[in-house]
């Protein structure tokens, strides 16, 4: 009874890890997934059409961190093939303080 238990318990915890991963925040939802690795370090970008969310994955060091702001910004453009022209303003401004490395969100310019 007992192995069993734990079994089922070993269970849970593999299939509840299997669905972490990056999620958009709920602006985002609905949004097309991307995933691209810049300089070793690995990154998904939510694409809503004119506004994107990167979220860096992985843990870096506090030294590590200092490259991530620039690489988030080419994410977001290698992966929708659009021009960042700023930070998301108004309702989907990130959340994040100034010089979060873990999520960034930005306006784009797409077409023409």
């Amino acid at each position: 009874m007992r192995r069993e238990f734990a079994a089922c318990v070993v269970t849970g915890c593999v299939m509840l890890l299997q669905g972490c991963g990056a999620q958009p925040a709920p602006q985002f939802f609905n949004a097309e997934r991307h995933e691209i690795t810049l300089d070793g370090i690995r990154f998904v970008v939510f694409d809503r059409g004119g506004d994107a969310e990167v979220i860096r994955m992985g843990y870096l060091t506090l030294r590590e961190r200092d490259r991530v702001p620039p690489l988030m910004r080419r994410a977001a453009e290698a992966t929708t093939g659009c021009k960042v022209t700023s930070p998301s303003s108004g309702p989907l401004r990130s959340p994040s303080l100034p010089g979060d490395t873990g999520e960034a969100r930005f306006r784009l310019e797409c077409g023409a």
